[in-house]
């Protein structure tokens, strides 16, 4: 009787995939751990500020607006005649807006949504604090 000699298996090779998934892991968690500790939050923030400045340094049109009051250019409008106010400027226009830095937003959305500006180009002003006097 002849038997057949078995079929020779195929060499097992080693998944290194894990491995690497591994290291990789730890590698995060070593970068996350110690970033932590190198970067402490602080809480040292530096707002932008608001102050008043003359209208001749600020850009124009401008549109100032605090609380209920709005102010173009310096001259007091009133927010359903704004679009009134910009027809004798050239076209086309670009608002810029000045509002109070703890101004809920709110306000900022009122103005964007005012009738009359949906086809007039908004831009947001603010300050740097060295360009504050005093």
């Amino acid at each position: 009787m002849i038997r057949a000699l078995p079929t020779p298996r195929k060499p097992i090779k080693m998944d290194v995939s894990l491995a690497i998934v591994n290291i990789v892991l730890l590698l995060i968690l070593f970068f996350l751990a110690t970033g932590q500790l190198l970067n402490p939050p602080t809480s040292d923030v530096d707002l932008a500020e608001t102050r008043e400045l003359p209208l001749d340094a600020l850009p124009s049109p401008i549109l100032v607006v605090s609380g209920e009051t709005w102010e173009l250019d310096g001259a007091p409008v009133a927010p359903d005649l704004i679009d009134v106010a910009l027809a004798d400027l050239p076209q086309p226009v670009v608002l810029h807006v000045l509002i109070a830095r703890d101004a809920p937003a709110g306000g900022l959305l009122e103005v964007m949504n005012t009738p009359g500006l949906e086809d007039t180009e908004l831009r947001l002003v603010t300050l740097r604090k060295s360009d504050v006097p005093g």
